[in-house]
């Protein structure tokens, strides 16, 4: 279900979008509502970024602000954009062909009064019809134009869709709530990085970190799940400043996160968690309108090297023994696999 959210917790997120969706311009339909209310409850990333943005601006949203906003960001879209692009190059291939066809008739006549000019010229006392030729020149440059013009459109309208494509797939492959890689688009990553494919994988690499927060379901019982949300998108932040290059930062599921790093050796790896770690331990998370920090928030994690034939499901289940060995042994450490 995309809203698994509680009778207070909805409540909260009316109270908080109502007063948002009457400062706008906008009509207060339901289109209207399903973007407030998923913009208060910061379940949806890329639909925070771009509202963010068109605030900024500092004019009310309008009814076609809204309406963009629905469509790219929270209307499950996913079979939807799919036909759209579908039919979006069809339709482009569909014109290319017919001005195609177009030009190809034009330069078939222009062939032909070329022909019957040069069989006249053979004959004595012929003369050269020059309009003919002028006439044929003309009409195929026009022709070429327009072709040549509608490839540009084209290229254009391919490019837009090439762009639509990008934004479904990595809509696809994101988390809503942190922004990182979804479970999804982590077992992508490593799918290629253990096949070799795009050479992700190096002699040193790769390890793999997985992290799961500590005591969090004290967390939501104690200050309830609008603050859980907010501890898992601090920690996702922590993470995300922690990864580079071709590293791969995902939101493994509920309160856990992992970390795929190609080509990281494992003591680079074990540091890296390390860090991780300290940063957590040392951060403090206030709640919302308050001073008040709450409890220390730590994260327990387990690192794995990977070992050549190894599948992807052995490669995780290492790590997440490791992470369960911290976990047993008191929380908030780091604890490396062994070799099986």
């Amino acid at each position: 279900m995309k809203y698994p959210h509680s009778k207070e917790e909805s409540s909260e997120f009316l109270r908080l979008a109502l007063p948002l969706m009457a400062q706008q311009d906008a009509a207060l339909h339901p289109v209207s509502y399903a973007v407030w209310y998923e913009y208060v409850a910061g379940i949806n990333h890329t639909l925070t970024i771009a509202t963010d943005t068109l605030l900024a601006k500092g004019a009310p949203l309008a009814e076609d602000d809204i309406k963009m906003l629905f469509e790219r960001h929270v209307a499950d879209v996913c079979n939807e954009a799919a036909s759209a692009i579908v039919a979006g190059f069809q339709r482009v291939l569909g014109d290319i062909s017919q001005s195609t066809e177009v030009a190809a008739k034009e330069a078939d006549v222009f062939g032909v009064t070329l022909q019957r000019i040069a069989q006249d010229g053979t004959n004595p006392g012929a003369t050269l019809d020059l309009q003919a030729l002028l006439d044929g020149t003309q009409t195929m440059q026009a022709s070429v134009a327009t072709l040549k013009t509608q490839l540009n459109a084209s290229r254009q309208e391919i490019e837009r869709l090439r762009e639509e494509v990008n934004r479904a797939r990595d809509a696809s492959l994101t988390d809503s709530l942190t922004g990182l890689v979804n479970r999804k688009g982590f077992d992508q990553a490593l799918a290629n990085c253990l096949s070799g494919v795009d050479a992700e994988c190096t002699a040193e690499g790769p390890c793999l970190l997985m992290g799961d927060i500590d005591h969090f379901k004290t967390i939501n019982d104690t200050y309830g799940h609008l603050f859980g949300d907010k501890v898992i998108r601090a920690v996702a932040s922590v993470i995300k400043g922690h990864v580079k290059g071709r590293d791969t930062a995902a939101r493994y599921g509920g309160e856990e996160f992992v970390i795929l790093l190609p080509d990281t050796p494992l003591h680079g790896a074990q540091a890296l968690a390390e860090h991780i770690r300290h940063s957590i331990e040392n951060g403090r998370i206030k709640r919302s309108g308050s001073q008040e920090a709450v409890a220390q928030v730590t994260l327990s994690l387990g690192v794995a090297h990977y070992h050549l034939g190894e599948s992807a499901t052995a490669f995780i289940e290492r790590a997440d023994r490791a992470l369960y060995l911290s976990k047993r042994d008191g929380r908030n450490r780091v604890s490396t696999a062994t070799a099986h």
